[in-house]
């Protein structure tokens, strides 16, 4: 089994956005030495470098040399300014690149996450197709937001991008949190102006009536902190387990305790006949609630509802992040895109 592996080189950022999970007590980072000792003791399929401006660390570029010398798939996020700090002989290397995008219009984006912020992103995505590189919008679902995303997808499209959404997790804050309407309505807006490509949000699988194919969380997938910790989830509350523990345990390190606290199926779940589809909806969501135990939060089916969603289905390209978190990944529409319901 090889792993997909979330990676933050660093948790320093030029922005501070107000949605933010990361840790911004202090600035950490990992060293090249950190990162070889993850590469020697896992065997890793793609690296997806988030969490801070990943530029802002001093060994960046030794980094990204050293990932290329192993071989391994490497994708980034970033709000442009990352991006923007790599040659193009660097830029060329990624198998995707993904642009932080939460608003569908300049005036907004610029006001939740800094002046400057929409055109420099835009200037990047332009360069990223110059250059033959693959392009994800990542946009995070918020009560702020959720309205807009449809739109946004548009644009993604008529600039040769992909949209990637992941429901907002209350890591620090309440404030963006969706309500159980929001929830349904910005996804129900979402699929059906845009083709659905992959969907890994459990509950939303369960409810589209999809089987298998869930997040690789706590079973195929590690994330690394900037402090050196080691995650089955981004947002996991539980930061016992480090690189030494990775070194100590290889592969196995995904039947230690901590990662084993993601199969958690409440017991109402038990009897779903979705179950094996959703496992009770996203651990990370209902951890950070205090509710391991209990179904998701947005599950329909604890509430006896119905909700009805159209999609519409097509072929996604090779995006190494797409079974790595609770995610979804819409593009355009397509003339002979199959409608379902």
């Amino acid at each position: 089994m090889s792993f997909s592996v979330g990676v933050g080189l660093t948790n320093d950022c030029n922005l501070a956005c107000a949605h933010c999970y990361r840790d911004t007590a202090a600035i950490n980072s990992l060293s090249l030495d950190q990162i070889r000792v993850l590469c020697d003791s896992l065997p890793v399929r793609a690296i997806n470098l988030g969490t801070g401006e990943n530029a802002l660390h001093p060994q960046f570029r030794e980094i990204l040399a050293y990932l290329n010398e192993r071989g391994i798939k490497t994708t980034i996020t970033s709000n442009g300014y990352s991006v923007s700090a790599l040659s193009d002989d660097e830029l060329r290397r990624f198998q995707d690149v993904e642009f932080s995008i939460d608003f569908p219009s300049e005036a907004e984006q610029d006001r939740f996450r800094g002046e400057g912020n929409w055109s420099l992103i835009f200037g990047q995505i332009d360069r990223c197709r110059r250059l033959n590189v693959n392009v994800t919008i990542t946009a995070v679902m918020m009560s702020i937001n959720y309205e807009g995303l449809p739109l946004l997808a548009q644009i993604a499209v008529d600039h040769g991008a992909l949209l990637r959404v992941n429901a907002y997790q209350p890591v620090k804050t309440d404030a963006f949190t969706l309500s159980y309407e929001q929830f349904w309505d910005g996804y129900r807006g979402l699929l059906e102006q845009s083709e659905l490509l992959i969907c890994n949000e459990p509950i939303v699988r369960a409810v589209l009536g999809l089987s298998g194919g869930r997040c690789g969380c706590g079973t195929d997938t590690v994330r690394v902190t900037p402090r050196g910790e080691v995650l089955p989830c981004v947002y996991w509350p539980d930061r016992t387990l480090t690189l030494q523990d990775l070194s100590r345990l290889g592969a196995e390190i995904v039947q230690s305790e901590t990662f084993g606290q993601l199969a958690t199926l409440p017991e109402f779940c038990r009897e779903c006949e979705f179950s094996e589809t959703c496992g009770g909806g996203c651990p990370g969501r209902r951890m950070l609630r205090g509710r391991l135990d209990q179904p998701d939060e947005y599950c329909p089916f604890t509430r006896g509802d119905t909700i009805p969603l159209k999609y519409r289905t097509g072929t996604p390209r090779d995006m190494p992040k797409a079974a790595s978190a609770c995610t979804t990944i819409v593009s355009g529409l397509r003339s002979d895109a199959q409608e379902r319901e």
